[in-house]
């Protein structure tokens, strides 16, 4: 053992706490990105009493990991103060505080040569366990407390920063849509005098193709008439610099591309008709659909089509399947051309401030990774300039 280096099983202890009396009601499961989530278990019939109680600042594990992969399902309770887990898991909690911090042991259970370590040491026939007497085997190094609660806040300030910028994404993106919905569905698009166009008397005229009353000078159309929808193609086997896009988003990075500029539609599966919008040059797989506007608003066609909920218009007996016959035949209303250009700059605007905070968010998640490959040395990471 490396003089540094101390055994986990020193500074932590099993805890076996049941639901006797049905105080705690929030059942909650450890997920392989190692946080609690809601159980999606069913309980109908389950006597509750028989769970685990875990509090604030305890730690619950899954010891089977033959069918995790290569992700130990190891998490810290941070926020509830009791919750229940499985009887499955293992929990357990840090015996000192002062001598161990528990989100510092949190930060060693999120790296992945600790993954690496846990699934080489499982072992079993039927199924393979990571148990706790190897959990006690486990080595870290263990620093002064001041220094492991110095890691933790330097962790911390990038996880927080990454989790804000996510906020702020969502926001823009909620923005966005509501934008979308005003203008385009409620018909409140700003008039000649930046007044909301139907509640300031802008007129409006029934049509028959579409059952339903649009603006003067809006018209009928279908899908086809705005976007243009091309297949994608089987991904090239030679690994490189360009996006591959599949219906769940990048899959590879591949020494070609076919477009540029692009919307990307998931075409089969559980990721039928979801969205991509890319500006660089990329590979759409044949697990998804190439849209390219016909007049360059590419915004505006975007969420046009995430308003239409594409994955509500799939077919097929086995699993959801979009066509690019589906998707040209669908009605649309089309809007007149400069209330479309004015949405497209405004939402250009937005869609670039959430470009610009995901390249901020991936050197952050790698500024993390740093960090966390660092505690094996205990030492620092100065992060000043990218948070």
């Amino acid at each position: 053992m490396r003089s540094n280096y101390k055994k986990l099983g020193e500074y932590i202890t099993p805890i076996n706490i049941r639901n006797k009396d049905l105080v705690v009601d929030t059942l909650l499961g450890v997920s392989i990105q190692k946080c609690f989530m809601p159980s999606i278990a069913n309980t109908v019939g389950t006597d509750m009493s028989k769970y685990k109680v875990i509090k604030k600042f305890q730690f619950a594990y899954g010891p089977v990991t033959s069918r995790n992969g290569d992700k130990i399902s190891v998490a810290l309770l941070e926020n509830f103060d009791a919750a229940i887990v499985s009887q499955a898991y293992t929990v357990f909690q840090v015996i000192d505080h002062e001598a161990l911090d528990p989100e510092y042991l949190m930060m060693w259970f999120r790296r992945s040569e600790f993954d690496r370590y846990a699934r080489f040491k499982s072992h079993g026939s039927a199924r393979e366990t990571f148990d706790w007497n190897e959990m006690c085997e486990v080595e870290l190094p263990i620093p002064h407390i001041d220094k492991q609660r110095a890691i933790v806040k330097e962790y911390n300030t990038v996880v927080n920063r990454i989790q804000l910028n996510e906020q702020l994404n969502k926001k823009l993106e909620e923005t966005a849509q509501a934008l979308y919905k005003h203008w385009f569905v409620d018909f409140e698009f700003p008039d000649e005098n930046g007044k909301p166009y139907k509640s300031f008397g802008g007129k409006m005229v029934y049509n028959e193709e579409l059952d339903k009353e649009i603006p003067e000078g809006w018209a009928d159309g279908v899908l086809e008439d705005v976007v243009l929808f091309k297949n994608g193609k089987k991904r090239p086997n030679k690994r490189g610099e360009y996006p591959s896009y599949g219906g769940n988003g990048i899959i590879d990075f591949v020494a070609e591309f076919n477009y540029e500029n692009i919307i990307a539609i998931g075409r089969v599966g559980a990721y039928c008709g979801s969205l991509y919008r890319i500006i660089s040059k990329c590979w759409i797989s044949d697990n998804a659909i190439c849209a390219q506007s016909r007049d360059n608003t590419y915004m505006y066609c975007f969420y046009l089509l995430k308003y239409l909920k594409l994955n509500s218009k799939s077919e097929g007996t086995g699993q959801p399947l979009l066509t690019q016959s589906i998707l040209n035949q669908i009605k649309v209303v089309k809007p007149i051309n400069k209330i479309i250009q004015k949405f497209d700059k405004i939402t250009d605007i937005l869609f670039t401030n959430e470009k610009n905070i995901n390249i901020q968010n991936n050197l952050l998640s790698q500024t993390k990774n740093i960090l966390l490959s660092r505690l094996s040395t205990s030492e620092s990471l100065k992060t000043e300039q990218v948070v």
